[in-house]
């Protein structure tokens, strides 16, 4: 009689199920910090794209200039660059001639006050959304 009943047994025990959360629960603990320093990099990628564009205008005008500008609005100003309306809602960008900085607004996704910096003298961006954000996220 007791061979009949373990034939029609189904479903699974407490054991196989706890098992299961286990393994869901290290999985979730694994992979969630790694998307979340994605989505920050991807957030970030706008305010280099903007920086690079600065640096080359900055150039273009020291060219034509034989100073370094004083601001963004300067150099848009004059032609030298066109800054998207998004990427200006989502941060504020500043130049002088060691480095070329974003801090981003309240409208940016992941909130006010990061800082993307790009130190033009070593050609590398440091801050928000980089490996090497230090202090200054």
């Amino acid at each position: 009689m007791q061979g009949m009943l373990e034939k029609n047994r189904k479903g699974f025990t407490l054991i196989e199920i706890l098992i299961v959360v286990v393994i869901v629960a290290i999985l979730a603990a694994i992979s969630v910090p790694i998307y979340l320093e994605y989505v920050k990099g991807a957030r970030a990628a706008d305010a280099q794209s903007q920086i690079g564009a600065i640096y080359n205008a900055a150039k273009m005008y020291y060219q034509d200039n034989d100073l370094w500008p004083n601001s963004i609005d300067e150099l848009e100003e004059l032609g030298y660059l066109t800054v998207d309306e998004a990427v200006k809602r989502q941060w504020s960008f500043s130049i002088s001639e060691e480095e070329i900085t974003a801090i981003s607004t309240a409208e940016m996704a992941g909130g006010a006050g990061k800082e993307v910096r790009y130190d033009i003298q070593q050609g590398k961006f440091f801050g928000y959304g980089l490996p090497n954000e230090g202090s200054t996220e």
